[in-house]
């Protein structure tokens, strides 16, 4: 049982929407001692007002080392659902540890009415569904993986991502726009318009931070090419922030 003398000490996975959620409700929270990490993929991440770490822990080994030297009584994976890896490792040392553990699953995008979306597995499958004619290609995926695109050469690419692409990754037909969400309806409508985009390429990472180009796609009668969320190990979780902090404070009072 909690010692509520002592505060509750939380490892939050961090790097999306719910997780700033859950630091911001966090603060000034006596119960819970939290400290939330992030990857340190972004160059200059937005920091959280909680305390936090940034890069990775060393495999699952480093995690189950963090876990022990910091006394962590609780873990929560608010990842990103495409971080199969992290979460992947994440149950692994709450195994190896005891630390109860609980993922933030935001649920998936479902494909309204009259929207086309085609579905694929990986980003190989992804630009292969593409097809042989050139065509205009809105890719939302972030710039960690577009190198799968370089084998389809023939596609001009629109990119959008926090920091510009790296060079020997991108596309050679590819314009870059660096921005960060949440997007407005009207500017995914404008940005559709504005380069002419055939085809829409995106993760289905759910939320809304993200969801407006789908509706706009759908407007304009262009096809989604949807890659699935990779399989994740099987572990409790819950729908988003407000729960997953319900969760932490039932830790703190010992329930």
């Amino acid at each position: 049982m909690q010692n509520l003398e002592t505060p509750y000490r939380v490892l939050i996975l961090g790097g999306t929407t719910e997780a700033s959620e859950l630091a911001k409700a966090l603060v000034g929270e006596p119960k819970i001692a939290p400290v939330l990490s992030l990857a340190g993929r972004t160059k200059s991440p937005k920091l959280p007002p909680i305390p936090y770490r940034i890069g990775g822990f060393g495999g699952i080994e480093g995690l189950v080392a963090y876990l022990n030297v910091n006394h962590v009584e609780a873990m929560v994976d608010a990842t990103h659902p495409f971080a199969a890896q992290m979460t992947d490792h994440a149950a692994a040392a709450a195994k190896a540890t005891g630390v109860p553990l609980i993922r933030v699953d935001r649920p998936a995008w479902q494909p309204q009415a009259g929207a086309t979306w085609i579905f694929v597995a990986t980003m190989t499958e992804a630009a292969s569904a593409l097809g042989p004619e050139p065509k205009r290609v809105f890719l939302t995926i972030g710039r960690n993986e577009l190198a799968a695109f370089r084998a389809a050469p023939q596609h001009h690419y629109l990119t959008r991502s926090v920091d510009p692409p790296d060079a020997e990754t991108r596309p050679p037909i590819c314009t870059a726009i660096e921005a960060v969400g949440p997007f407005k309806l009207d500017d995914e409508r404008a940005l559709i318009a504005d380069h002419g985009i055939d085809i829409l390429v995106t993760k289905n990472a759910g939320g809304t931070a993200t969801a407006a180009k789908l509706t706009a796609a759908r407007e304009a009668g262009i096809p989604v090419v949807m890659v699935e969320r990779p399989p994740l190990p099987a572990i409790d979780t819950v729908p988003d922030a407000a729960t997953a902090l319900s969760w932490l404070m039932e830790g703190a009072q010992g329930t």
